[in-house]
């Protein structure tokens, strides 16, 4: 009996460090603002009232419209695009580029970069970089990790490219599904050197293309500006 209530105390103890283990993991490969190796950036540090509009995926068919609710907002914006995409689509990349905006690597197949090995971080980022490159896009190609998703191997390529991982403050289209509460969210949640992210390129998304005008309306009533992540990048004070 005793042996019995010991084995319980082990099996219980080592299933207890499991579940502790399996959420600090969790934790760590959702984490906006901490990662094992590297450069992480969800919002950077700066008294201006600058902001940057990030929009993730695609290119997609609605490429033309996100582009022309940009232009009529007369605003720059860093897309994080996916190789896959990108190659079946080259000449929306370039249009992105000839419209002045920046494009930024969420990898080639957009999967979770988590349990993977170094050989299929460099696959997905790589490929992604070469079909950026073939788009004419020459300036520095910032990296978002699909989802949000990273652990080990990731943040070390990354950090062993001398790379920085941009993740996000603000993602007012998480929750919400109508303009309005995106519009609003935003405006509540973004702070100076905020990285706002949008999900704008499928059409079960066109209420996160619409609060564009809006969010960009009320920020610049407020005092800011827009520019790419880049950019953002380089006002960092400290």
């Amino acid at each position: 009996m005793a042996s019995r209530r010991r084995t319980l105390v082990v099996v219980s103890a080592v299933l207890v460090v499991l579940v502790v283990v399996a959420v600090a993991i969790f934790q760590l490969s959702n984490s906006r603002t901490f990662q094992l190796f590297g450069a992480l950036v969800h919002r950077v540090e700066t008294p201006e009232k600058v902001v940057s509009l990030t929009l993730d995926d695609g290119p997609s068919v609605l490429t033309p419209q996100v582009l022309q609710t940009l232009e009529d907002a007369d605003v720059p914006a860093t897309f994080y695009v996916t190789g896959s995409e990108l190659e079946q689509r080259p000449e929306l990349g370039r249009a992105i580029v000839e419209a002045g905006h920046e494009l930024g690597n969420h990898t080639a197949t957009h999967r979770r970069m988590m349990l993977v090995g170094s050989g299929t971080v460099a696959e997905e980022i790589e490929r992604t970089d070469a079909a950026i490159r073939e788009t004419g896009f020459d300036g520095e190609i910032t990296f978002r990790p699909p989802y949000g998703k990273k652990l080990v191997a990731l943040p070390r390529y990354l950090d062993q490219h001398d790379r920085t991982t941009v993740m996000w403050d603000v993602e007012p289209d998480s929750d919400a599904s109508d303009t309005e509460t995106i519009v609003q969210t935003a405006l509540d949640e973004t702070r100076p050197g905020s990285i706002i992210l949008l999900h704008v390129m499928y059409p079960s998304r066109t209420a996160s293309l619409e609060a564009i005008p809006g969010i960009v309306d009320g920020l610049r009533a407020e005092g800011y500006r827009f520019v790419t992540v880049s950019e953002l990048l380089d006002m960092q004070t400290s």
